[in-house]
C-alpha cells in the first residue's frame, strides 16, 4: 500500500513538472525562433511570396509589419523604431536605411541591397489608357489629369521634390497632386479619388481595379534600391542574418522579377 502511495506521488510530481516545463518552454523556444521584420512597400509583394520558402527552409517564424520608409506617419520605420517598437531585420528604400545608420539603429556591416525598383504610372481600369513612351507623353499625361496621387514615400518624395521639376509642370500640378500616407497609391486610383496614380510598379501591381501605363520614361524615372539589414540590439541576429542572405540569394530572384522588380546582385 505505502509502495503504491509513493509510486502515484512520484508520477504525480513528475507530471507536474512535465506541464511546467510545457507551460514555459514553447513560449521561449518560440521567441528565440521568431525573426522580427520591419519591410516597406516596395519589396513587400516578392518578399511575401518568399517567406513561406524561407520558413519551410530554416525552421524560423517571421513576423512582419508594414510601413513607409518614410514620412510623418506612426507607420513609417523610421518612427516605429524611434518609438522603441522591437525589429530585428528592416527593408526599406536604401536612402532611408542609410539614416537609419547614421542615426547608429541598424548596423553597418548588416547593409545588403536586395532588388532595384521602378516607379509606374496607373489608371482606374476602363478609363482610358495615355501614352507614356516619351517625355513629352508624360508632360501630356499629368497635365491633362484633373487629380494626380503619388505615396508618402520614396517614389511620391522624388516625384514631389524633383520630377515636377525636371518636367518643368511643377507651378501647373502642384493644387492636383497629392501625397497618399500611409495607403498605396493603385486603390486610391482604383476607387476613383485620383485619376493617375504613381507608385513603384511593385506596389502597384497586386491592386486590382487599376490599369498600369508602364514605367515613366527614362528621362524622368528614378531607379529606387531597397535594401535590409539588421537592427542594433536584435534579438535574433542569427536568424536576421539568414532571412537576409536567402532574400538577397539566388533562390529569389524569379519571385522577384514576377513582382516588377530587379534582383540587386543580376546588375552586379
Amino acid at each position: 500500500m505505502i509502495r503504491t502511495m509513493v509510486k502515484g506521488l512520484r508520477q504525480a510530481v513528475a507530471f507536474s513538472l512535465l506541464a511546467s516545463t510545457l507551460a514555459t518552454a514553447p513560449a521561449h523556444a518560440q521567441a528565440a525562433q521568431e525573426v522580427k521584420v520591419m519591410i516597406s512597400g516596395g519589396f513587400s509583394a516578392a518578399y511575401d511570396a518568399l517567406v513561406p520558402q524561407f520558413e519551410a527552409g530554416h525552421g524560423y517564424k517571421v513576423v512582419t509589419v508594414h510601413g513607409p520608409s518614410m514620412g510623418t506617419t506612426p507607420q513609417a520605420i523610421p518612427n516605429r523604431l524611434a518609438r522603441g517598437e522591437a525589429a530585428d531585420v528592416v527593408i526599406l528604400a536604401d536612402s532611408a536605411l542609410g539614416q537609419l545608420i547614421e542615426q547608429n539603429r541598424v548596423l553597418p556591416a548588416s547593409r545588403t541591397d536586395l532588388v532595384r525598383s521602378v516607379i509606374a504610372m496607373a489608371v482606374r481600369e476602363g478609363a482610358p489608357v495615355p501614352p507614356l513612351q516619351t517625355r513629352d507623353d508624360l508632360i501630356k499625361a499629368v497635365l491633362n489629369a484633373k487629380s494626380i496621387a503619388v505615396s508618402d514615400s520614396a517614389s511620391g518624395v522624388y516625384i514631389s521634390s524633383q520630377m515636377y521639376k525636371k518636367l518643368g509642370v511643377e507651378e501647373q500640378v502642384k493644387d492636383k497632386s497629392r501625397m497618399i500616407p500611409a495607403e498605396p497609391v493603385g486603390k486610391v486610383v482604383a476607387r476613383g479619388d485620383a485619376e493617375i496614380g504613381f507608385q513603384q510598379l511593385s506596389e502597384l501591381k497586386p491592386i486590382k481595379g487599376i490599369t498600369i501605363v508602364g514605367p515613366i520614361p527614362a528621362e524622368a524615372q528614378k531607379v529606387t534600391v531597397f535594401s535590409a539589414g539588421i537592427v542594433k540590439g536584435a534579438q535574433n541576429e542569427k536568424g536576421a542574418q539568414e532571412l537576409i542572405r536567402f532574400l538577397a540569394s539566388g533562390e529569389a530572384h524569379a519571385t522577384i522579377r514576377d513582382s516588377g522588380l530587379e534582383p540587386a546582385a543580376a546588375g552586379k
